[in-house]
């Protein structure tokens, strides 16, 4: 756990993203892990002096499952507040089953409802600090940023990380995603910036200079789009291998077939059928080291507590909220 004074970042294991605690007059929690994962999410709080009961607020920076998991057991329990960009507050309330994407990327989020939707230019007071609310575009439409002007701290969301930026779909964002990236990296790189906190990785100590790389990167892939479609894929494919503990050749192509993710990728990035696309991917999955094969099951790379197959089950999709 790294701490400026009362701004305290909790680094996630995968499935979670990360975590920050503002520790103040309203104790508020920027996202809240995945949802399996809600026991060391209440651990950790209290290893910084905090009981989850005391927590008063949840702000999302966007709604994706490994964002917004704890926020069930958060309302459910102590009837916090939560806050979230007004489009995806619309889509959350009305048990749209496009909130979270979660049918789309065949990803479990325990039910919860956004009770104060917020927008570019607001402010959330905590106590000693107030957050200005960036609506940074590009990984979701209601993706949003918060900064703190007095401490010069930006909290991202999966707007960019220390050595990677967050995937992008125009299947779900639409065309202009990565143009929208863009902009709202060269928002937020206006700003004056001491110490940046990404969804996932660690705390980013040279804020400008992470951000002129994801610049970079997104200008590249403008003219590259199929870099982008390579760099999504292989994303949501390790987060599926997390959340399923892995899955064996036999089992693998049914499964994906069963993914609009997978066959929206497959035909119309890659102009391929979902039987042929298996190879490539497997083989880019293993050569970039985000998967292995071990007792014929393919495995994510990265470190992670998956959940229990229980766990998978029970939750459901906002179409059955």
């Amino acid at each position: 756990m790294l701490s400026a004074s009362d701004i305290i970042f909790i680094q996630g294991t995968f499935p979670s993203a990360n975590i920050v605690l503002i520790k103040d007059e309203h104790p508020t929690l920027i996202d809240s892990g995945f949802g399996s994962d809600i026991e060391s999410t209440k651990a950790n709080l209290e290893k910084t002096g905090i009981a989850p009961s005391e927590i008063k607020r949840i702000i999302n920076t966007h709604y994706h499952s490994d964002h917004v998991g704890g926020n069930h057991f958060f309302q459910t329990n102590y009837h916090v507040e939560i806050m979230a960009q007004e489009w995806d507050a619309s889509l959350i309330n009305h048990k749209n089953p496009e909130a979270c994407s979660a049918i789309w990327l065949d990803q479990p989020v325990e039910p919860y409802h956004v009770s104060t939707p917020v927008r570019d230019g607001d402010v959330i007071g905590t106590g000693n600090h107030h957050f200005q609310v960036i609506h940074t575009m590009g990984h979701t439409l209601g993706h949003i940023s918060l900064y703190e002007p007095v401490e010069q701290i930006l909290i991202g969301g999966d707007l960019f990380h220390q050595n990677d930026v967050g995937w992008l779909s125009v299947f779900r964002e639409g065309a202009g995603a990565m143009e929208r990236s863009l902009n709202s990296l060269e928002r937020i790189a206006a700003l004056p910036i001491k110490k940046a906190y990404s969804g996932h990785g660690p705390a980013i100590d040279h804020p400008a200079e992470a951000i002129h790389k994801e610049k970079e990167r997104i200008k590249k892939w403008m003219h590259q789009p199929e870099k982008s479609a390579w760099h999504a894929c292989k994303r949501i494919f390790a987060f599926t291998l997390m959340i399923k503990n892995g899955l064996s050749e036999k089992e693998m192509l049914p499964y994906l077939n069963s993914c609009p993710w997978y066959r929206d990728f497959a035909m119309n990035a890659f102009g391929m059928t979902p039987e042929a696309f298996l190879p490539p991917l497997i083989e880019e999955m293993q050569r970039s080291k985000a998967a292995y094969w071990e007792d014929n099951y393919l495995l994510a790379g990265a470190p992670y507590r998956a959940p229990s197959e229980a766990w998978v089950e029970e939750h459901k999709q906002p179409l059955k909220w």
